[in-house]
């Protein structure tokens, strides 16, 4: 009954959704072809809301299939076991390819009913933004119900459930995946504001303002998907690495890189009336490619650790969507763009020429990822046989584009929109030369071996983080735009720091036995064997120990009865600078394991510059909502 109670749920929400849609075009067309003006008889802020509810339902209640093992269904049979502790059950329920689409179609309902509750919820520009969302809910929910569907019955009668994949029975997966659904679908927000703003006979700039703090929104919650996504991959793979340049991870940059140099786009739209056609380009594309990694998830097409489902007529349906919207969005672009005005750059020394520059960077980076993820496919298909594409290529294009955003980064604060400077350039100057050398200085301190590429980092990271709060001092206050520049800096500095200065040895231990790393004794001290929740597991003790310091760490080996799969977890101890990161390996004779003992430098700093940048826009998102609630007591008084 709770099966079918979900099915029908999300029947209802197809099938309404689809009407609406349908009514709403049709009456939309009619008044436009009798020349009226007023607004279509349809309201979507009900229908967004009753939609959200529904979706929702559907939901929680094949949550509660996981909770109560109601094998039965072919999806839970497949993503879950009776061992399966709770938390994971209820992870598992977007574990899979049909429970992360529908994740996916609550994700569209959730996001309209939100912007159906806005104070602008009745404008004609709202409405029509509520329409594109009702479309997308339409198609995504046609593609869970006919192809996807989480509730159909499984051919065969099962006892036990398959369990859920071990790579993903983490703490990481219950709310990474979640998080970048939250940031993938919340550009389409975007790509409906851009959408509705070109439907308008006349262009209405007012998008850009309303379109931003939903922007920001989706931008936080792919932002903080990544940094768990990477965390996780860090912490539950056991190889060591926060990013692998994997087609997965690709694919979550890519609507991160557009969907960065779409904020600052919007913002030159919101301040100086410029870069109208690049916000609205972005704003569709960004959209796009969040579907392309969706697809990228769902075919198979690409070989990848994250990829959810191989059937690729399931990633046939997505990329035709894909195209659909992309093709309807530039079509419907070109035809307005003579009516379409952005100003002028007055000056090449303004903060509006940076905000370009810093528009054409992002945009080189993406089609640096895009290349480098879809080219050996290519490659191969055009018959030319196969080629690799790896962390080489990527690290040799990206370390120059990082230091040119570095360098644009530094400028930024001191930089007018309008031209000219907030200080003379004799202190801009002479700043810049102390916090250079400050920041070398500080490298030098710190290693016994300099690497030239590291230094020109570092020095470039503290002029950034310098100016940046000079620039806070005097404005006396910290703007989402300090947290997020600084936040991007850190990360750049951590990022270089673990890839030149890391180490690790590699030795077959048993207990009893010692190696030396970096004037640490490293001891093996015992091993233990325990029995899990759904899993057997091997625990090394090891003790680490360098002058008056000492800790302890346990990596394990896991074995998966049910799926037969065979896990390290790896145990980490963490440092102001970096992480002694420990992986158990195979036995390779009685009672000896290999043992990978790793120190990832600064691997810390980049979890603290991506806190940075969610915290500044949470604080963005705060500010803006204080200062809305204000205006309004202000004229209802």
């Amino acid at each position: 009954m709770i099966g079918e109670l979900g099915h029908f749920s999300l029947i209802w929400l197809v099938v309404s959704s689809t009407l609406s849609s349908l009514h709403y075009a049709w009456t939309k067309y009619l008044t436009a072809k009798n020349g009226f003006r007023g607004e279509p008889i349809l309201s979507f802020n009900w229908i967004a809301r009753v939609n959200a509810f529904l979706a929702t339902l559907a939901l929680l209640l094949l949550m509660l299939l996981f909770i109560q093992d109601q094998f039965q269904y072919h999806y839970v049979a497949t993503h879950s076991n009776l061992a399966l502790p709770n938390y994971f059950k209820i992870a598992a329920v977007w574990g899979g390819h049909q429970g992360s689409m529908l994740f996916w179609v609550f994700t569209l309902s959730a996001w309209s009913a939100l912007i159906s509750c806005t104070r602008h919820a009745r404008s004609r520009l709202i409405q029509d933004v509520l329409w594109v969302m009702t479309i997308f809910v339409a198609v995504f929910g046609w593609f869970t119900l006919l192809s996807s569907n989480p509730f159909e019955f499984s051919p065969v009668m099962v006892e036990q459930g398959r369990d859920l994949n071990p790579m993903l029975q983490d703490i990481g997966l219950i709310v990474h995946p979640p998080l970048l659904y939250l940031g993938y679908i919340g550009f389409s927000t975007v790509f409906a504001f851009a959408f509705a703003a070109l439907l308008n006979p006349s262009y209405n700039e007012q998008w850009a303002e309303l379109c931003l703090p939903w922007a920001i929104s989706a931008w936080l919650f792919l932002t903080l998907g990544i940094l768990l996504g990477s965390w996780w991959a860090y912490n539950e793979l056991g190889w060591g690495g926060w990013w692998f340049w994997d087609p997965v991870e690709n694919a979550s940059l890519l609507p991160w890189l557009t969907g960065t140099a779409l904020l600052h786009a919007l913002v030159a739209v919101r301040r100086e009336k410029q870069m109208q056609l690049w916000a609205l380009s972005l704003a569709l594309i960004t959209f796009c490619l969040s579907i392309l990694g969706t697809f990228i998830v769902r075919s198979g097409i690409l070989t990848s650790v994250h990829a959810f489902a191989v059937d690729p007529d399931k990633g046939i349906v997505l990329l035709l969507i894909l195209a659909i919207a992309l093709l309807v969005g530039f079509v419907l672009l070109l035809h307005r763009s003579d009516k379409i005005k952005s100003g002028w750059i007055s000056s090449l020394l303004s903060r509006s020429y940076l905000v370009l520059l810093a528009l054409g960077g992002l945009s080189v980076a993406t089609l640096t990822v895009l290349l480098g993820t879809f080219y050996p496919m290519v490659y191969q298909l055009l018959g030319f046989g196969q080629i690799s594409v790896g962390a080489p290529y990527f690290n040799t294009l990206f370390v120059p584009l990082a230091l040119l955003m570095l360098i644009l980064l530094g400028m930024v604060p001191f930089i007018k929109w309008q031209g000219g400077t907030q200080l003379s350039w004799v202190r801009i100057s002479a700043l810049c030369v102390v916090a250079m050398s400050a920041g070398v200085a500080l490298y030098w301190y710190q290693v016994d071996s300099m690497y030239s590429e590291v230094a020109v980092f570092w020095a470039l990271g503290a002029w950034v983080v310098v100016g940046h709060c000079v620039a806070g001092v005097r404005l006396k206050r910290c703007s989402f735009m300090l947290f997020a520049h600084v936040g991007i800096t850190i990360g750049c500095v951590g990022a270089m720091m673990n890839a030149h200065h890391s180490y690790e040895v590699n030795h077959k231990m048993s207990p009893g036995t010692s190696v030396q790393m970096s004037g640490w004794q490293i001891e093996y001290q015992d091993t233990n064997w325990y029995v899990g929740s759904n899993y057997t597991a091997q625990q090394a003790a090891l003790m680490f120990r360098r002058g008056g310091q000492s800790f302890q760490l346990f990596p394990e080996r896991r074995h998966y009865p049910v799926r037969v799969m065979n896990m390290s977890e790896p145990a980490i101890h963490s440092v102001w600078n970096g992480d002694f990161y420990v992986t158990l390996g195979p036995a390779v004779s009685s009672g000896a394991y290999a043992m990978k003992i790793q120190f990832r430098a600064y691997i810390g700093w980049i979890w603290l510059g991506a806190c940075l940048m969610i915290a500044g826009a949470i604080g963005r998102l705060t500010i803006r909502r204080r200062v809305e609630e204000r205006l309004r007591v202000i004229k209802q008084a």
